[in-house]
């Protein structure tokens, strides 16, 4: 890939780059300030454009690619388009995704006149640095491209900050530059990484120390070790999966992993033993984590209110490794890089206790010892066989439930269909009803911190087309509330020919979560109320939709050759017949997109939940 200064410009300059790091498609929506690049664009062949409804559909689907590819791109049109770009960005920047956002601008003339006889003109502000100021905040690089011969120095070190922080940039070209001549690429990009010098080592084997000595200072009833590891976000933006499989292989020690970083690793490893997420955690991993465990050693993982279940502090015999240095109790050890600490911890961990030395079953232990609650599993197969096969068959439940839907799903994904899915969980309700499916590595994307509601739909479009997962089949959990934010985005999905299959939970045209999070009571007394019960059923008013046929929008999105189905489910055998259809490749229903309106009750809730309704009804 070279460009010799005749025969490149800033267009192409830029297309050759994003082709560089791997980028295949390139997510937005056009306008006049952008068309002169996506017509160079098309024009190398390379990056196919994908033109989304709206603007945030664009970084959701950007975000997502990120995710799986490791960089992704979107490109908008100056202000009306950028600020709507703005909240993906945002949640990009705060969950530690590469993704690059192009804004075109108006031509350097036009800004010329506005400083000379202050003349606007679309789109533009009064404030020249506008967009600039607000990108400043949600980026690590900022750069705003009015000269030509700065463009590929520009441009390089915007994308070199991207790869390097593993964070968003964003690239300000204004429309007159994109035909103007430039300098072609010469050295290729490359991740800057924070070296291991001389200066690291010791700081490394002092925080390995203490963690062995924290380790030590906690052991069980019986003498022996229990630590437990928690792997987290980082571990998958780092991609360091394999180094996770290769600590926990070598050392026996189980693990469980936050809610965003379920399936950073295949979840049928031996040491796995599910999600950890606080107060909402499966009963069975929340006990083998807080109560049998002595202590807990956190890879990667971030303490945000999301992953602690609600809880805001960690105690005392935790480790945290995250955000460039590690925390061993009271203990901070500056700069101590997870790459550099996972293998360094790995070899320490044998030499103390012997390969496989940290492997037990815990559950098995405990019953023999007499601690362990009755309704503990007997041991740890037993536990991870409850995981996998439960709800098999829910026919004999009169309507579904959140619990039944996602204990469905479960078996389905587990003992039914043959193809590879990507699970993409949007925030509340839909996410804690996921977390537990059990999946392969790379199998489930979430927006764990940000929590944007609607993430969920223009993310499987980003998800669907990464090369790495490309032959996955998407599957969205969506709330109502979620998805009235961003159904446009199914469009992208009929006019792609994606498969995606998008359950849409419509607990009665109601936001659940909110009302969870501001009066649980509420579900303390579920009454009659049905998934076409009255607003006026004690819901606080401001948490009330306005009803929606969900399974009708795929006919308006569907075409003659680009086909969408929509199905609506409401009783367990409706599930089970729509499932069994996934599986037959010739039923209509694979040919597209398939919208499914899941019918629940208002007053339903994910069983992960119950604890804010029981504290609720204690208070009072």
């Amino acid at each position: 890939m070279t460009a010799t200064t005749s025969d490149c410009t800033v267009a192409r300059y830029l297309a050759l780059r994003l082709a560089e790091l791997g980028i295949t498609h390139l997510f937005g929506v056009p306008g006049n300030h952008l068309g002169p690049f996506l017509t160079t664009l098309r024009g190398e062949g390379d990056i196919e454009w994908v033109g989304t409804p709206t603007e945030g559909g664009a970084g959701q689907a950007a975000d997502a690619y990120a995710r799986v590819h490791g960089i992704g791109a979107a490109a908008v049109t100056y202000s009306v388009g950028a600020f709507n770009l703005l909240n993906a960005c945002g949640g990009a920047y705060v969950e530690q995704i590469p993704l690059i956002a192009v804004n075109a601008s108006p031509p350097y003339e036009q800004w010329q006149n506005y400083r000379a006889i202050g003349m606007l003109t679309s789109h533009m502000s009064p404030r020249s640095e506008s967009n600039l100021d607000v990108y400043r905040q949600v980026t690590v690089d900022a750069q705003v491209i009015s000269n030509p011969g700065l463009a590929p120095g520009q441009i390089d070190a915007a994308l070199t900050a991207c790869l390097s922080e593993r964070r968003p940039v964003y690239l300000e070209v204004m429309e007159d530059l994109w035909d103007e001549p430039c300098s072609g690429p010469a050295e290729p990009i490359r991740r800057r990484e924070r070296p291991f010098s001389a200066r690291n080592r010791p700081m490394l084997d002092r925080a390995v120390d203490a963690i062995l000595t924290l380790i030590d200072e906690h052991p069980g009833p019986d003498g022996r070790p229990r630590p437990i590891v928690w792997a987290g976000e980082e571990v998958d933006r780092f991609r360091l999966g394999g180094q996770l499989t290769d600590l926990v292989a070598a050392t026996g020690v189980p693990f469980c992993t936050t809610v965003g970083a379920k399936a950073v690793v295949d979840e049928d490893l031996p040491q796995f033993h599910g999600v950890y997420n606080g107060a909402a955690s499966h009963p069975d991993v929340h006990w083998i984590f807080k109560d049998w465990a002595t202590c807990r050693i956190g890879l990667g993982a971030w303490s945000t209110s999301k992953n602690l279940g609600g809880d805001r502090y960690v105690g005392g015999d935790w480790v945290m490794a995250a955000n460039g240095g590690v925390s061993v109790g009271t203990r901070y050890f500056p700069d101590v890089q997870l790459e550099q600490l996972l293998p360094a911890l790995q070899d320490a961990l044998v030499k103390a206790y012997g390969s496989g030395g940290l492997a037990a079953d815990y559950y098995a232990e405990a019953h023999a010892h007499h601690g362990a609650p009755r309704d503990r599993p007997a041991g740890l197969e037993h536990h991870r066989a409850s995981l996998r096969t439960s709800g098999s068959r829910s026919r004999h439940a009169e309507r579904l439930t959140y619990d039944g839907v996602f204990d469905r799903i479960n078996h389905f994904l587990g003992h039914e269909t043959r193809q590879d899915w990507t699970v993409v969980s949007d925030a509340a309700f839909s996410l804690i009803g996921s977390m537990n499916l059990s999946l392969p590595a790379g199998g489930f994307l979430s927006q764990i911190s940000w929590l944007s509601i609607g993430w969920s739909v223009g993310a499987a479009t980003g998800a669907g087309l990464a090369p790495e997962r490309g032959h996955a089949r998407p599957m969205v959990f969506v709330g109502d509330g979620a998805f009235q934010e961003t159904c446009q985005e199914i469009s992208t999905h009929t006019r792609l020919g994606l498969r995606s299959v998008v359950f849409v939970m419509d607990n009665g045209h109601f936001y659940g979560i909110e009302q969870m999070l501001v009066h649980p009571s509420y579900y303390a007394d579920p009454g009659s109320a049905g998934p076409d019960s009255a607003d006026s059923d004690g819901a606080d008013f401001y948490n009330v939709l306005h009803p929606w046929h969900y399974d009708r929008l795929a006919a308006v999105f569907a075409g003659r050759r680009t086909p969408a189905t929509g199905i609506s489910v409401a009783h367990p055998t409706e599930l089970d017949d729509l499932l069994a259809r996934l599986t037959d490749p010739d039923d209509p229903v694979n040919a597209g997109p398939l919208l499914v309106r899941v019918r629940l009750h208002r007053h339903d809730y994910p069983r992960a939940m119950a604890y804010k309704v029981r504290k609720s009804s204690a208070v009072e």
